[in-house]
């Protein structure tokens, strides 16, 4: 049982009817409301697994919320799921996505805490490309009444992970230094925000050239990601670093433990480097771990050193910790609202031009986040590219690499 929004905000009665009226002859029926637009992931490969289609609105389960989608954010990772790079992938056909922002629109009985019409960001184990998402109380926040929510989108992931990292897991402490890749990107620049709030943090930035301008007021120094790093860093700091945040993994992983300072700690949270091409290369999979360093755990011992490995979303889907995060959140919420940090959007993109957006993330165009924007129209180029189609994804293959020759769309930030 729920409480359906009687009462629903006038935004929100928008949303819903907003189609009504278009076309004429197409009256909105009862099965038509319960229906909604969603990314489809059809199978793993390249971008040619990617829909728009209508499915089933979720159904409200015990302690849930369902949330009217205004944005979703995009990661890396979402990217390594198209391609089926990650550990026990799910099963397609599967709606992508892990966060998303928007408005209540029903709650479940017994679910307290939460009013239909609130503004909130969520995180949801998959199925956050869509215009609707049901997920669990636990894992709802409500946003700053200032908050956008392109910026909603693009804060809860980002923002709760650096943190995490840099709090929870290495002790960031006054007069510490920390290394952190792809500075430019979302985690990148939510690290310097936050390295940003205690004293005296010396931040060393890894980002590709032309990024350097955009950013390089973010961090102490910056450095291209193609030069050798390590003996630059060296330069200025001789004993090496306290704390080094690595997303890339391979060759990068050993420079990192070498880098690190007597009770310095090495953070993994990613292993973008295993994506090369437009769909799963065995061999950059292959050439990746072979690169990495061996640990010996005598040597840490030897040298003080600790490694480490986070997962935001094992942590919440998988380790039950959702309590943690909420306080978290809390705290970086405090930060949001004192003006000491704030997301860094890149660029909204229509469901429809999920193809688009995830080929910049790719090539490691983005500076900040990039959002799916629900409510935005897609351009006459993505809407012809992503036709709607069966769930299962039953559409003409497209030749790999087609993307490449299509025209790029303007980007808003």
């Amino acid at each position: 049982m729920a409480k359906e929004g009687a009462d629903m905000t006038e935004e929100t009665e928008y949303m819903i009817n907003r189609n009504v009226g278009k076309e004429p002859e197409n009256v909105e029926t009862t099965s038509d409301a319960k229906e909604m637009r969603a990314v489809i992931l059809a199978g793993f490969g390249g971008l040619n697994k990617l829909r728009v289609t209508k499915k089933p609105m979720p159904e409200l389960q015990d302690g849930e919320v369902k949330i009217r989608v205004k944005a979703c954010g995009l990661n890396f990772l979402d990217l390594m799921v198209r391609q089926g790079t990650i550990d026990n992938p799910p099963k397609p056909p599967v709606v992508p996505g892990f966060e998303c922002s928007g408005i209540i629109e029903s709650v479940a009985e017994n679910t307290a805490g939460f009013e239909i019409g609130d503004r909130v960001m969520a995180f949801v184990n998959y199925n956050a490309w869509a215009e609707v998402v049901c997920t669990p109380v636990d894992f709802v926040y409500k946003m700053p009444d200032e908050m956008t929510f392109a910026e909603a989108a693009a804060f809860s992931l980002n923002f709760v992970a650096a943190y995490m990292m840099l709090f929870e897991v290495a002790n960031l402490r006054e007069g510490m230094s920390v290394l952190v890749h792809s500075a430019g990107g979302g985690v990148g620049q939510a690290v310097a925000q936050l390295c940003s709030t205690v004293p005296n943090v010396t931040v060393f930035g890894i980002a590709s050239c032309f990024k350097h301008t955009a950013i390089r007021d973010s961090v102490t120094h910056l450095f291209d990601r193609n030069i050798d790093y390590m003996q630059e860093v060296k330069k200025i700091s001789p004993e090496g670093v306290d704390i080094v945040l690595d997303c890339l993994c391979g060759e990068n992983t050993g420079k990192g433990l070498t880098l690190l300072k007597p009770l310095g700690t090495y953070i993994l949270y990613g292993a973008s480097n295993m994506v090369t091409g437009e769909t799963k290369s065995f061999f950059s999979f292959a050439k990746s771990w072979w690169q990495v360093e061996k640990v010996n755990p005598i040597k840490l011992y030897e040298e003080n050193k600790v490694i480490a490995g986070f997962s935001l979303l094992n942590l919440l889907f998988k380790h039950g910790k959702s309590s943690l995060v909420k306080s978290v959140m809390d705290k970086l919420l405090c930060l949001y609202d004192q003006k000491k940090i704030k997301p860094v959007v890149d660029s909204l993109w229509a469901l429809e031009e999920v193809k688009e957006a995830m080929q910049r993330i790719h090539d490691r165009g983005n500076i900040g986040k990039l959002i799916l924007d629900v409510e935005k129209a897609p351009t006459p180029l993505m809407a012809s590219d992503s036709t709607e189609t069966s769930e299962a994804g039953e559409e003409e293959e497209e030749p790999e690499g087609d993307n490449d020759s299509k025209e790029r769309m303007p980007f808003i930030h």
